[in-house]
């Protein structure tokens, strides 16, 4: 008789789960594939490799991004379209925090927090990623919104 981890974990190693990586993150990054893949057959109007009269465009091949999320870095492979655009809407939603995250670096520039404690902050909310020189880029975006406003 097999424990329900014994068989999970052999589960997970058919499926190609590395076992070494988080079981979350691993999760996140195949559902997050799944949904990709289903918005794409919505917006081309067949599945991958069918041939319908239904079809609007053709697939071309996949395009890598490191998506961060609270359970880790993902490495994505988003779809990409021969004709048109393709943007998962499961990362609209993180444009909006990336800017919110942003100007909440840009207000302690500002209010002359250091750099360095910026990036102490944010690896204190568990981002990573962010070091001192992202700061300072981000920072001379501002700089020249300045410079414009002067």
């Amino acid at each position: 008789m097999t424990t329900p981890t014994i068989a999970l974990t052999e589960y997970l190693h058919k499926l190609g789960v590395d076992q070494d990586k988080d079981f979350l993150q691993e999760s996140v990054r195949i559902m997050s594939q799944m949904l990709m893949e289903l918005e794409v057959e919505q917006q081309t109007g067949a599945a991958r490799h069918e041939r319908t009269p239904e079809r609007k465009t053709q697939r071309n091949g996949y395009r890598e991004r490191e998506w961060l999320t609270r359970v880790g870095e993902i490495d994505l492979r988003i779809p990409k379209l021969r004709s048109g655009s393709y943007y998962p809407s499961l990362l609209e939603p993180r444009r909006r925090a990336e800017q919110a995250l942003l100007a909440v670096v840009q207000q302690a520039y500002v209010e002359g927090v250091s750099t360095r404690k910026v990036d102490d902050l944010l690896q204190a909310m568990g981002l990573t990623g962010f070091d001192k020189s992202a700061v300072s880029r981000t920072c001379k975006a501002l700089d020249e919104v300045v410079k414009e406003f002067r």
